[in-house]
């Protein structure tokens, strides 16, 4: 149980930093649109699962998201 829940965690957050890594490159504004959406779809699925299972305040996914926004590096 678990581990499947760790899994699903690792899941999610590969997901979210390869999304981030999408937006940083040349995008058409559909495509743009789209990964922002997956983007926004990952997080959420990732709170939903890490909410359980941590502490709150332990992660911080919605603000390392307004660095890719704004071109920062986390």
């Amino acid at each position: 149980m678990i581990d499947d829940d760790l899994a699903r965690l690792r899941a999610h957050r590969d997901n979210i930093h390869r999304y981030r890594r999408l937006l940083c490159t040349q995008l058409s504004e559909l495509e743009r649109q789209f990964v922002q959406k997956r983007l926004a779809e990952e997080e959420s699925a990732f709170e939903a699962s890490a909410a359980p299972a941590l502490p709150v305040g332990l992660f911080s996914v919605k603000s390392q998201t307004a660095n890719v926004n704004t071109g920062a590096r986390p």
